[in-house]
């Protein structure tokens, strides 16, 4: 990545990575077939980030204010540890997961890209967006990826928390 991780020392104490699914997970554009049926593209760079974050043991989960079965698929697929549809409430939701593991706003890092997801961005270790969203929110981002949502921002901040805990060239060296 070549990203100086330095000025983001909250990067170490990272266990738990957050995921906001339109605009993040995908381009934020929502598809419907004529029937009805929602359609989601997912991007196998960001399941490859999230399998490493789960590899290096950070636990992962999604919140997302939209429900739809293609991101419980999604979910299973990738062995997400905590999934949150419907809700946007984000904060809530998070605390809701703070609850019932080990984990709390100080190991916690959050990535969305509006309105809902600004307490939550704020209230974590570490909160990030994407260039594809609201400007407010990524005003009040620790960081914000180079890649848009659905377009490899969530490897992005995968590997940023990994490069942080000096875990991501172990890692990439596995495929070598």
């Amino acid at each position: 990545m070549g990203q100086s991780t330095e000025r983001y020392p909250n990067l170490s104490k990272i266990s738990l990575a957050v995921f906001d699914v339109d605009g993040i997970l995908t381009n934020g554009q929502l598809l419907f077939l004529a029937n009805g049926q929602e359609v989601k593209q997912f991007s196998t760079l960001d399941g490859l980030g999230i399998k490493l974050l789960m590899q290096a043991g950070i636990e992962t989960a999604i919140i997302t204010g939209r429900s739809s079965p293609q991101v419980e698929l999604r979910s299973k697929s990738l062995g997400i540890n905590h999934l949150k549809q419907g809700r946007e409430d984000k904060l809530i939701a998070l605390e809701e997961i703070w609850q019932i593991t080990q984990h709390s706003a100080d190991t916690t890092a959050y990535i969305g890209d509006d309105y809902p997801d600004l307490s939550a961005i704020k209230a974590c270790a570490f909160g990030a967006s994407v260039p594809n969203g609201h400007p407010f929110v990524k005003q009040h981002a620790d960081w914000c990826t180079t890649s848009a949502g659905g377009e490899g921002a969530a490897r992005e901040f995968c590997e940023l928390i990994l490069e942080g805990q000096g875990k991501l060239e172990q890692l990439q060296s596995t495929y070598l």
